[in-house]
């Protein structure tokens, strides 16, 4: 068994748990403990039986439970320093589990692989996570998939993969201001729909076999959008036989599990 249950995925939270039968960790806690913990008693998972939390990046939607989650649950923390120092006014009492970005280490039964991503954050980055044969890839986040992205998650069997927002709902948008219009296009911004077509073209056709598109905005995107806009790309480059999925956003709620 090597589940992935996507919580919530969107703007305004990112939550994920992965479980094997002996280890069972949440990759970023962007909800409520509250909601986190509903998520999970909903599963039948007692909070306090997880090994970890693997966080990508310091930035609220991902890690706004950290503090609360873990002096009440005593789960360590795991992410890189300059993560950890970003959140040391808000993290009190934390159990934090350092490791070095780009880093290969073992959880439980999970082998963690972390890699750098552009992003504006203070050391932002991806996680690739292996069980026996199946491995796990987290992308969310990434103004821009490089070179070395792209070859840290070619061999995942699933990715879940941001598909932040449509280019021309965006630039049409009129409740954002230009610059944080610019931000979002930037190279330490977010993927469009069509960047992460560009991204599922480039790695289809090896051992991917599902994607999860996350941390859409609620504003200048929708699932439907998304998953065309993919789908279309797919076809056109042979890789349609993947299976396609929209993460529940945290304002719809819902949890999708895969695998």
């Amino acid at each position: 068994m090597f589940h992935l249950t996507v919580l919530a995925s969107g703007s305004s939270g990112n939550c994920s748990l992965l479980e094997t039968p002996t280890t069972r960790v949440l990759v970023d806690a962007g909800l409520s403990t509250r909601k986190i913990a509903g998520h999970l008693e909903a599963l039948g998972v007692k909070p306090e039986t997880l090994d970890a939390i693997l966080l990508t990046h310091e930035h609220a939607d991902h890690a706004s439970a950290v503090g609360v989650w873990a002096r009440r649950y005593k789960t360590p923390v795991y992410a890189n320093r300059l993560t950890a120092e970003a959140l040391k006014d808000v993290s009190k009492g934390v159990e934090w589990r350092l490791f070095s970005t780009g880093a290969e280490f073992q959880l439980g039964a999970l082998k963690v692989q972390s890699f750098a991503i552009p992003h504006d954050a203070a050391e932002p980055v991806g996680f690739v996570l292996k069980h026996q044969e199946q491995s796990v890839g987290f992308l969310t986040d990434l103004g821009v998939a490089t070179k070395m992205v792209l070859e840290r998650v070619r061999t995942v069997h699933t990715l879940l993969l941001e598909a932040n927002h449509d280019e021309k709902l965006l630039q049409d948008d009129t409740r954002r201001p230009w610059a944080i219009k610019q931000r979002i296009f930037s190279r330490h911004g977010h993927l469009s729909n069509a960047a992460a077509a560009e991204v599922l073209a480039e790695i289809a056709g090896g051992n991917l076999r599902r994607v999860v598109l996350g941390h859409l905005s609620e504003d200048c995107n929708t699932p439907d959008l998304a998953l065309r806009t993919v789908r279309t790309r797919l076809e056109s480059s042979g890789g349609a036989a993947l299976e396609l999925l929209c993460a529940p956003s945290p304002e719809t709620g819902g949890r999708l599990l895969v695998g």
